[in-house]
Parts: structure tokens; sequence; C-alpha cells
């Protein structure tokens, strides 16, 4: 589903992690809004799935292998991209996610989480939201506008048992989205803004599993507990992310800067009471 309202017809659009469901959805999205979007993501094969969407037009798209934790091969996907589509104007950080060594449970208890794991998720999330914030950012900041649309989560707003690692790195991501709004504005200029949104509990690849059972498809007790937390009683689906990604991506939001959006079903404003 598509708000045809917003058009986003000249604009070109970086989406990182835009391989994965949430960043794919959206950029098909943007894509059916007129936009140019760049898919930025370590693994680009990931993007064949929405390849057929991609190409539905009215906008276009381009994939770009690209490591939001490695400065140069993003200054080199910032150029390619700019050669191939024009100046970008918009900045979408879509990837981020979690590991399975960082997450306790009756095998691993907080105390044992390996260091690895711990760093492997908050440098994918803060560093790699703050990196191409870097890169892409620093042509905005030369022409004076743009939008960065960052994506936290609702682990940062209330966090959840058993994922201290992506609970506290999506905290620093909702903390580092005020601090560049400020920043942009008062050293850069008033024209440029940032937001990010907070997404519930949307079903992925990455959580299924942990939600339902893999043999039974049945919610998990885990599963059940957010479901019984969730005012509209339902997990998020990508399409439930695009109107506020589209708004704040657009001129109807040209007084927003600064803010995080929980698109969660109600989850945050519940008090389990």
């Amino acid at each position: 589903m598509v708000d045809q309202g917003y058009d986003f017809s000249g604009r070109t659009i970086v989406v990182t992690g835009g391989g994965g469901i949430l960043g794919g959805e959206i950029a098909c999205s943007l894509v059916a809004s007129g936009a140019k979007v760049a898919i930025l993501d370590k693994n680009p094969s990931l993007a064949d799935r929405f390849r057929d969407r991609l190409q539905e037009g009215p906008g276009s798209a381009i994939v770009v292998g690209g490591d939001v934790l490695d400065a140069e091969a993003l200054v080199e996907s910032e150029e390619s991209i700019r050669t191939e589509l024009g100046p970008i104007d918009t900045l979408i950080n879509a990837a981020g996610g979690n590991h399975p060594r960082a997450t306790t449970g009756d095998d691993l208890p907080f105390f044992d989480l390996p260091a690895d794991a711990l760093r492997f998720v908050g440098e994918l999330n803060l560093l790699g939201t703050i990196l191409p914030c870097q890169v892409f950012g620093r042509r905005m900041a030369e022409s004076g506008r743009g939008v960065i649309l960052n994506i936290s989560s609702m682990n940062a707003l209330r966090p959840l048992t058993r994922i201290p690692a992506y609970s506290a790195a999506k905290a620093a991501v909702s903390n580092f989205t005020q601090w560049l709004a400020v920043h942009m504005n008062k050293e850069y200029s008033p024209d440029i803004r940032v937001n990010a949104l907070a997404p519930g509990f949307f079903l992925t690849e990455q959580n299924r599993f942990l939600l339902t059972d893999e043999e039974t498809g049945e919610l998990t007790e885990r599963g059940r507990t957010i479901i019984e937390h969730t005012p509209m009683a339902r997990f998020g689906t990508p399409d439930d992310l695009l109107g506020a990604t589209h708004w704040l991506l657009s001129p109807a939001s040209s007084f927003v800067t600064g803010i995080v959006v929980p698109v969660d079903g109600g989850f945050s404003a519940f008090s389990g009471v």
C-alpha cells in the first residue's frame, strides 16, 4: 500500500540496508512515488527480491554495494550514486539488526554475552547510522538542504528483556538523531531536517522465530506477551511504516526535526493495565 498523495519526483534518496525487508519495502514505495532511489547494501543480491517492483516506476532504482561500517567504501558509494542519479538530497538509514550471541537465554546469561557480539550490535546500529550521516550529510551541509531519516526502535523507548545491546544501541540512535538535527540547523542550514522512526514489533527474518514457532507458526510465549501489550493486537507490517516515512520525507513535515515517531500499534501508550 502506497500513499499516492506524496510525490517524490526529482528526489534522489539513498536507503542503507535497502536489501532488508523494511528497507526494501520503503525503497519500493518511494519508487512508486516517483523518486530516484539508490539501495545501498553490503549484500546487494538481497535486493533481488524487490527487483520487479522497483522496475515498475514511475521512479527508478539502482542497487549499490556498500558497507555502512566502512567510511571509505561509503565515500565510493556516494560518488557512484551521485554520478548516476545526481545530487543526493535524502538519506534513510535502515541498516541495523541484532545478533543471536548478544541475546540472553537459558544457555547464555547476560554475564556471558561475548564482547564481540555486543560490539557488533553496537557498531551496526549506531556507527552504521553515524557514518552514512557523515558521508551523505556532508553533501547536504554543502548544499544547505536535505532530509535524513534514521530507524530507531521501540526498544529505545522501553527496553525489552533479552536484547540489551540492541536496546542500548537504538536508544543511542534516538539520541544521535536529536543531536544531529540541532547540529545541522545550528551549524549549516535550517533547511536540513533529521528525524527517526521507532517501529514497534514487526515480523522480520531476524525475529520471526523469537515471536512465532518455526514448526507450527503459532505465537511463542514472547510473541503472545507482545500482542497482549499492543492495543491494536497485531504485529506491524512493512506497509505500516510507509505513511510516517513519506510524511517525514515530504514538505508536509517542513517544520518537523529532531523527533522520534513511534509506529507501534499503541505499545508505548499501554501500561499493561
